[in-house]
This record gives C-alpha cells, sequence and structure tokens, in this order.
C-alpha cells in the first residue's frame, strides 16, 4: 500500500511539473511584427504600454503580418494597454487590408499583403502544443525580445520561408477568415420594374406620383417617356414627400441639338486642363458602335484594372432612363476591352439595398458581358449610394469574386441626381482600403433643388482626389454616351489610380551610402544589412517600389539604378554584393549625385525618397545640395553614425528634422532605426491632403 501510495505521489508530482512547463509563455516587445516571428500559432504575452501610434496596425479582425502584434491584440480587444497574453495564428495573405478604429488604436489599410494573423484570448486550443521559445525571421531566435537580434541580409531561402509560414487552416479558422461570397441577386422585375402603360402623359404623372405616396421615402420619381415630345417634356416631373416640390423640365431640354454650346456644357476635364469630355477624337458613332476586339478572351492587356459599377436602379431613373444607362455600362465594357489579362468588371445595382448582379469572374470577354447587362431588371427604391459604396468595400473585391490582388480595384459611381443617403463615412473607408472611387453624376440638381441634398459636395467628399479627375457630370442622359471614351481613359490610366497606393508600394527609395575609410570593412556589411532590412518591407516591382543605391567616398558611384532590378530577391542580392570603396567624405557631392543619376529619373507617380547613411563631417557642404533635392521633390532621410555631425543630418533631413533625422553612437545599433524609418515613411503618406 506504501508503495502504491508513494507511486501515485510521484505521478501526480510528474503531472504537475509537466503542466507548469507547458504553461510557459514567452514575452514579446511592442514592436514586434508578427511576420518576423516564424511559428505558423503561437502564445505570447505583451508587455504594458504597446498602445502607441508608432506601433503600426494594418487591417481590422484580420491583420496583415506587418503589423505589431501586441497592437493589434489591442485594437481588436483581445487585450488593453496593461498587456496580457494572447493566441496568434497565422492565415494566408488578403488582397485588401480595411483601416478602422478601435479600442484607442487607429489601425490603416494595405491593399495586399503576403500573410495575415489572427489574434485571439491568450488560451491554448485543444490538442496544440505551442512553443515556449519563438522562432524568428532573422539569424538568432530569443523567447524575449526581437530586438537583440543581430540583423542580417536575408538569404533567398529566409524569405521563402516568410511566406511559407501561414499553417494549414482548421474549419475553425476557416469560418473565421473566409469572406462571405456576395450572393448574386436576381429581382423579380414583375414586381419591381413599373409595367409599361399607353396611358397618355397627363395621367400617367398622376398615376406615377400617386404611386409615390404609398412608397415611404421616394426621393424623385420620373416618367417613362423617353422622346422629346413635348407632352412627355413637360411632365418630367421630380416629387419629393418632404417638400412637395415639383420640377418641370423644359421642352428645349430634350429637344436641343447635339451641338448646342449649352447641351455641351459639361465639366470641363481639369486633370488635363483645356481638354472638353466631348473633345476626345471620338465620333458619336465610334463611341455607340465600338470597333470589336481582336481578342475578347485575353482583354486590353494595357488596362489591368479590377472594376465594379454601382448602377443606380432607383425609381428616380425610370424605366426609359435606365434602359440608357445599361446601354452605356455595355458600350463602356466593349471599349474596355474585357479579358483574363486586361480589365475585368462586375455590376452591383443599388437602390434600398445594393445586390450584385454579376462579380469580376461571371464573365471573360465583352460581347457575354453586354449581353448580360441588357437582361438586368431595375430593383427600384431609393438612391443609398452610401451603403452600396459600405457593400462594394465588403463584399466585393474578395478572391471568392475574381479580385486579382496586383490589379487596381476601380468603383465607379453613376448617380441620377444625387444621392438620398450620406456617402463620406462609407467613401472614406473604401479609399482607406485603396478602391478608386469615380463618380459619373447625371443632370445635378438645379438651384431651386439643392435644398434638398442631405449631403452637399457629396462627390467631393467621395471621390480619391478632388481636382476633377475622378469626377464627370453629364447635363442630361442623352448625353451619358459621350462620355464612354474620357471614362475609359481614366480607369484605365493606372499611373493615376493613387487610392491604390500605399507607403509600401509607391516609392522610389534611393539609398546614400558612405563608403569612407573611416566607416571600415565589417561596418560596412553592416550599414548593407541596414539597407536591406529596410528595402525587404516594401513591395518591389517594376509598378510598386523601386530601390536604387549610390555609394560615395570622395567620388561617386551609382551601385544599381531605379530600374535595374524588379524583384525583391534581386534587389536584396544586389545589396549583398556592393563592394566596400574606402576614401574621403563628400556627402555634398554625392547628394547632388544622387538627385542626378538616381531621382532625376523617377517616375512622375512615385514618391521619391533618399535615406543616406554617414559615419562622419563631410569635407564639403552638404546644405546647397539638400536644398536643390528638397525642391526637386526628395523626401530626404539621414542617417548618422559615431562621428556624424548633427548639424548636417538636420540640414539634409526633409522638414521636420526631428521626423526625418536620427542619429546612433555605434554601427551595431542600426537595426533599431529600421522600424522607426519605415513607420515615418507611412506616417507621411497617410497624411497626404486629398487634392
Amino acid at each position: 500500500l506504501g508503495v502504491c501510495l508513494l507511486c501515485t505521489y510521484a505521478a501526480k508530482e510528474t503531472t504537475k511539473k509537466m503542466k507548469k512547463a507547458k504553461l510557459y509563455v514567452p514575452q514579446i516587445d511592442c514592436d514586434v511584427k508578427a511576420g518576423k516571428i516564424i511559428n505558423p500559432e503561437f502564445i505570447a504575452k505583451c508587455p504594458p504600454g504597446c498602445q502607441d501610434v508608432k506601433y503600426r496596425v494594418y487591417g481590422t479582425d484580420i491583420y496583415a503580418s506587418f503589423s505589431s502584434v501586441c497592437s493589434a491584440a489591442i485594437h481588436s480587444g483581445i487585450i488593453d494597454n496593461t498587456g496580457g497574453k494572447i493566441l496568434v495564428q497565422k492565415v494566408a495573405g488578403h488582397s485588401g487590408y480595411r483601416g478602422s478604429f478601435s479600442n484607442g488604436v487607429r489601425s490603416l489599410s494595405l491593399p495586399r499583403w503576403r500573410e495575415s494573423f489572427l489574434v485571439s484570448e491568450g488560451k491554448p486550443r485543444k490538442g496544440v502544443t505551442y512553443p515556449s521559445t519563438l522562432e524568428y525571421s532573422s539569424s538568432k531566435s530569443t523567447a524575449v525580445k526581437s530586438g537583440n537580434d543581430h540583423v542580417t541580409v536575408p538569404t533567398g531561402d529566409a524569405v521563402r520561408k516568410e511566406y511559407q509560414t501561414s499553417p494549414v487552416l482548421t474549419p475553425a479558422t476557416q469560418m473565421a477568415t473566409t469572406t462571405p461570397t456576395p450572393t448574386t441577386t436576381t429581382t423579380d422585375p414583375s414586381t419591381t420594374t413599373p409595367k409599361p402603360t399607353t396611358t397618355p402623359a397627363t395621367i400617367r404623372t398622376t398615376t406615377v406620383a400617386a404611386a409615390a405616396k404609398t412608397r415611404p421615402g421616394l426621393h424623385r420619381v420620373r416618367d417613362i417617356a423617353f422622346r422629346g415630345t413635348s407632352t412627355s417634356a413637360s411632365n418630367r416631373n421630380i416629387l419629393r414627400p418632404s417638400t412637395g416640390i415639383q420640377r418641370q423640365e423644359p421642352v428645349a431640354t430634350f429637344q436641343r441639338a447635339a451641338s448646342s454650346p449649352a447641351h455641351l456644357a459639361m465639366e470641363t476635364d481639369s486633370w488635363k486642363p483645356g481638354l472638353s469630355l466631348f473633345d476626345t477624337g471620338f465620333s458619336s458613332k465610334e463611341e455607340l458602335n465600338p470597333k470589336p476586339l481582336e481578342s475578347t478572351s485575353q482583354g486590353n492587356p494595357n488596362c489591368k484594372v479590377d472594376l465594379s459599377f454601382l448602377m443606380d436602379g432607383s425609381w428616380s431613373i425610370g424605366k426609359r432612363r435606365f434602359q440608357l444607362q445599361k446601354h452605356f455600362l455595355g458600350n463602356v465594357a466593349q471599349a474596355l476591352g474585357i479579358g483574363s489579362t486586361g480589365p475585368l468588371m462586375g455590376i452591383v445595382q443599388y437602390g434600398d439595398d445594393p445586390s450584385t448582379e454579376f462579380n469580376l469572374k461571371t464573365y471573360a470577354n465583352s460581347k457575354d458581358l453586354r449581353n448580360a447587362i441588357e437582361k438586368i431588371p431595375q430593383k427600384g427604391g431609393l438612391s443609398n449610394v452610401g451603403k452600396a459604396l459600405s457593400f462594394v468595400n465588403k463584399n466585393f473585391f474578395s478572391d471568392a469574386n475574381g479580385n486579382r490582388g496586383g490589379a487596381p480595384n476601380v468603383v465607379v459611381v453613376i448617380v441620377d441626381g444625387w444621392p438620398t443617403d450620406r456617402v463620406e463615412e462609407a467613401s472614406r473607408l473604401a479609399r482607406e482600403s485603396g478602391i478608386n472611387i469615380f463618380f459619373v453624376t447625371i443632370e445635378a440638381a438645379a438651384e431651386s433643388e439643392k435644398q434638398n441634398i442631405i449631403e452637399p459636395n457629396f462627390v467631393d467628399k467621395a471621390v480619391c482626389r478632388t481636382n476633377g479627375f475622378y469626377s464627370i457630370n453629364v447635363p442630361s442622359w442623352f448625353s451619358l454616351h459621350k462620355v464612354v471614351q474620357p471614362l475609359v481613359k481614366r480607369v484605365c490610366d493606372t499611373d493615376r489610380l493613387v487610392c491604390s497606393k500605399t507607403c509600401l508600394n509607391s516609392a522610389d527609395i534611393g539609398f546614400v551610402i558612405d563608403g569612407s575609410s573611416s566607416v571600415g570593412t565589417s561596418n560596412f556589411r553592416t550599414v548593407l544589412q541596414f539597407v536591406a532590412n529596410i528595402s525587404k518591407e516594401f513591395e518591389i516591382s517594376d509598378t510598386d517600389t523601386r530601390i536604387g543605391a549610390v555609394q560615395y567616398t570622395y567620388e561617386q558611384r551609382l551601385e544599381f539604378s531605379f530600374d535595374k532590378y524588379s524583384t525583391k530577391q534581386d534587389v536584396l542580392s544586389a545589396i549583398k554584393r556592393i563592394s566596400y570603396w574606402s576614401g574621403g567624405t563628400s556627402t555634398g557631392a554625392a547628394i547632388s549625385y544622387a538627385s542626378e543619376q538616381l531621382f532625376s529619373k523617377s517616375k512622375p507617380n512615385k514618391r521619391k525618397i533618399m535615406i543616406l547613411i554617414t559615419d562622419g563631417r563631410s569635407y564639403d557642404d552638404v546644405r546647397v545640395p539638400a536644398m536643390a533635392a528638397h525642391r526637386n521633390g526628395v523626401i530626404a532621410y539621414s542617417v548618422g553614425v559615431a562621428w556624424a555631425a548633427q548639424d548636417e543630418l538636420e540640414a539634409i533631413a526633409t522638414d521636420p528634422d526631428k521626423e526625418h533625422s536620427f542619429f546612433v553612437d555605434e554601427f551595431d545599433n542600426l537595426y533599431r532605426f529600421v522600424n522607426q524609418l519605415i513607420q515615418n515613411i507611412c506616417t507621411e503618406f497617410n497624411s497626404q491632403p486629398r487634392n
């Protein structure tokens, strides 16, 4: 009996020890990003004080792995600023991350990222063994802090390893991460579209007005007549239950010739001064009957965009004008050249509520798309544009709906008159998600009607930029066909689709590296590690961020230009191959050289960013070359080491100095500024004015 009791006691003690071992939770710092940790699933403890703007978060509910783990946990409500245990699960990358403000943390938006993660309460899942030591993507791993790692240039394997950390999703995880596929809804025409009738126009107006009383909230009713007869024109009334205002449109509006100056009083193309939307070099016949595509299956490769058209299905538009809108959309589809390697187009119809008519992958050529558009029945209801924009932002641009990730997301909103709800907040969230918003408004409010608009200047509050590029105002439904080509030209101008640009994919970054004798061979390799670790955080390609490098002593040498390498791995390999030069320190001449050899060849749509690293005072003047670079639009960051002069670092840096100038006492501490530099670049990008 004594032996049995002794054995039982020993077993219990062993079990306790095993349980205690399993409960050990590694601690991480506030600045640790999920992408730096290789483990696909882990429990960690966050310290207090992570609710700080310097710890960046990208996404809502599902976060890009570029985010601070602990700050994301606060944003999601799992912990507060006092810290605590969290469970992190890596999942696949997404084509879009929506920014939001939650629990005192403002998260930002990204159009896409290679890896995501979920955060939940720090309780172990049944059957899962969690590591007591976290493995980091740099050369050393630690259970406590990533900040102590020696930063190294990642090899090809290391880069690939970062991309492959997403675990196989469990059913529970799939449910939590899968975006619901929007249901394509086809409304019964018999219940939504008013049936045509042969009743005379005078009686028809009374009938429609009576119907308006039975539909609460109806904001505008138009007669069904299409041709410009005096009877139908005089009865084109607009009713608003709240005011009882009726608007009668003159007969001349329908009968005015296409060449009439008043008829051509459309918004001037302010993004290209002097160009009228009607002076496009296309005749009406060409616009209404676009030339057939040579290959409708492949599409136009010069216009690779993912498009969603929000078509107005409200009662205000009337049956005949709804047909005219469908004809316009068909012409746009034909002019775009729909295809797998070109533009893809889906349509959402809105009224009281939005519904997807078809998504991006439903039709892969213009002919089938045009035929499908002609069969769309009218929904009816109000003009709830804000609701439709929210729907598109949350549902439309998903992988399941054919979103390609590498193509810009574009929404074109067609509005008859004005919306019946507010659009500003929904538009802001969509823009932050990388969606480029265009508005085509037809027959804007007359002076007597402006008092009835819920949100004045709704177009400027909605579009990506308020410079006129993203908005087209059409004076009459009968001239809508004239804007087919101007609209196609704009949505295909991918260099100007600024809402799909982020701080990580829209810059030309030039590194200006001090190779003087005082640096030394070993420290020079540390500088290259610093350069590589900054570069690898950006999305690098011909159309995204590009990297260039200059090394200098008394002389200067172009190591590689912006257009030399178009993949991240090629850039990292090129950085690793840079050989140490040795010599004097002429920083001013190096800035002038970089301006001429690198930034003068930067693309117009790219932000020009110079990151200069030096360890001593320059033999020449830095102020004049730096001022010249600033005037040419170069955003300069200066990083000083050891004997670098603080006054020169501040002169080189773009104002404000404290956000663009850094100093460390020794080369081994350079790694501390990697995250800070990237955060400052992104903060500056996200604070740009919308004009």
